[in-house]
């Protein structure tokens, strides 16, 4: 008797090794040696090895980012996610321990005494027509796990939970980016604010000349009224950058979790650097770096386990049951031991038919599934080039724009004074004063808008490459 159990043992110990699905491994994604437009080919250091307060050195910024990083409602809500994943991987883990029952009950029947047990009640003269039952049992029952479908339960179960962290961290970086670059775009409105109070004085002296001019008869009434028009228009961008400035500052405090509000800052534009070298790295270093290139491998790992779930849901299922405790027909002699003392133990085979064909619908849409997995995530680590190499040629584009914007705004800055000069001693018309101004203007807005841009584009590059995270 012992070789017999002894040899089912090891039977099931065999069979409890055996995975009826294979494994997917997790595929090699075909990557450049280099990001297009990176400036140093061989460089394996990265910008993206800087922690974000490393990288954002602006003090301002840190204290928003900071603030954002603990008080934003996202960020909450994937932290309660990844509580709520390791709770059920917790839970999935005690898959391999028996069910456990306690089950007390207390019966009483009156049989029919037409009825057989009625009859045979009056024929063994028992003495009553009643039938007690009292009954205090521990039930268990266990499955072996012989094709892995627990075992891939787990592997699920902790891969979702994984799942959670990355996605808590990409939206940290996400939040990290958007701040920046909304404290940035504060700053360009500043900026054009100042530049639109600037252009309004110097369209009030230039108004204030040619009413004069007029007044004495040596220009017509159409030359106040363009200069009024010109003053118009640069007013006009005033409360338009007001406006533009305040709902920027609102949503920067409602990203930190703050009531909309007023930021303060002590640095403009023009204060806050552009770094003169950025790497890059290799493309290789995105797949531990980027949080969501991560979490599609990690989804490939979960259609990996389900494959595995639903494959060995259409084997045999070995399961163990065992029932023992206390029964008797008398409550007077329900905790009488041993007499009371019963015990059943039992093991059966569950082989399904009927819905073998569902099972294998769900087994053949689960490898589909897995087939989506290894797309998306090649999709992810595609996407992810893509955007690194589009900073990349961002930053570069935009510092040349930078010294050409900067180096117009210089020449019709003084375009302007030269045009007021003239016009001041009689050799210019007011038209090309006006001129002159709307250029200096708009060239001033634009050069604003280009170093934002170029901020930007620094922000999206160490977003990009999965910056802080390794």
């Amino acid at each position: 008797m012992k070789k017999y159990i002894t040899g089912s043992a090891l039977i099931l110990l065999i069979l409890s090794a055996c995975n009826v699905s294979k494994n997917v491994e997790t595929p090699k994604p075909e990557l450049p040696g280099t990001f297009r437009n990176a400036t140093a080919a061989n460089d394996t250091s990265s910008v993206a090895d800087l922690q974000w307060n490393s990288f954002f050195t602006e003090a301002t910024l840190q204290k928003l980012i900071d603030s954002a990083i603990i008080r934003n409602y996202d960020m909450q809500i994937a932290i309660k996610n990844i509580e709520a994943s390791r709770l059920l991987f917790k839970q999935v883990k005690w898959n391999n321990i028996p069910a456990a029952n306690l089950n007390i009950t207390a019966s009483s029947d009156r049989p029919s005494n037409n009825s057989l047990t009625g009859l045979s009640l009056a024929q063994y003269n028992i003495g009553t027509n009643h039938i007690e039952d009292y009954s205090a049992d521990v039930s268990l029952s266990w499955e072996a796990d012989i094709w892995g479908k627990i075992r891939n339960q787990q592997k699920s179960a902790f891969a979702a939970y994984l799942q959670t962290v990355e996605a808590k961290k990409a939206i940290q970086t996400n939040i990290v980016a958007s701040v920046s670059q909304g404290y940035y775009n504060l700053l360009m409105l500043d900026e054009q604010l100042n530049i639109a109070q600037n252009n309004v004085k110097l369209n009030d002296s230039t108004l204030r000349i040619i009413r004069l001019q007029y007044d004495a008869g040596q220009v017509t009434l159409l030359a106040v009224q363009q200069a009024e028009a010109q003053q118009q228009a640069s007013a006009e961008l005033v409360p338009q950058f007001e406006q533009n400035t305040v709902i920027q500052e609102n949503a920067l405090r409602i990203l930190t979790g703050s009531l909309p509000g007023k930021i303060e800052r002590n640095k403009t534009l023009d204060q806050i650097p552009v770094p003169a070298s950025l790497s890059a790295g290799v493309p290789s270093a995105i797949l531990s770096r980027r949080p969501d290139v991560k979490s599609a491998e990690l989804s490939l790992v979960m259609a990996n386990a389900n494959v595995g779930i639903n494959k060995a849901a259409m084997y045999p299922a070995l399961r163990i049951t065992a029932d023992g405790g206390l029964n008797s027909f008398k409550a007077s002699n329900w905790f009488n031991i041993p007499s009371s003392l019963f015990g059943i133990v039992a093991g059966s085979v569950v082989q399904p038919l009927l819905d073998h064909k569902v099972l294998k619908t769900q087994y053949q849409v689960a490898q589909v599934e897995r087939e989506k997995a290894v797309i998306q995530f090649r999709q992810s680590v595609l996407n992810a080039v893509g955007e690194v190499s589009d900073a990349l040629v961002k930053i570069e584009k935009l510092k040349e724009q930078q010294t050409i914007a900067a180096n117009r705004v210089n020449t019709l800055q003084h375009a302007t004074t030269n045009a007021n000069l003239l016009f001041k001693n009689g050799m210019a018309n007011y038209l090309e004063v006006i001129t002159a101004q709307s250029n200096v203007l708009q060239s001033e807005l634009e050069l604003a808008s280009v170093k934002r841009n170029e901020l930007i584009a620094v922000s999206d590059l160490y977003r990009s490459l999965g910056g802080g995270w390794k």
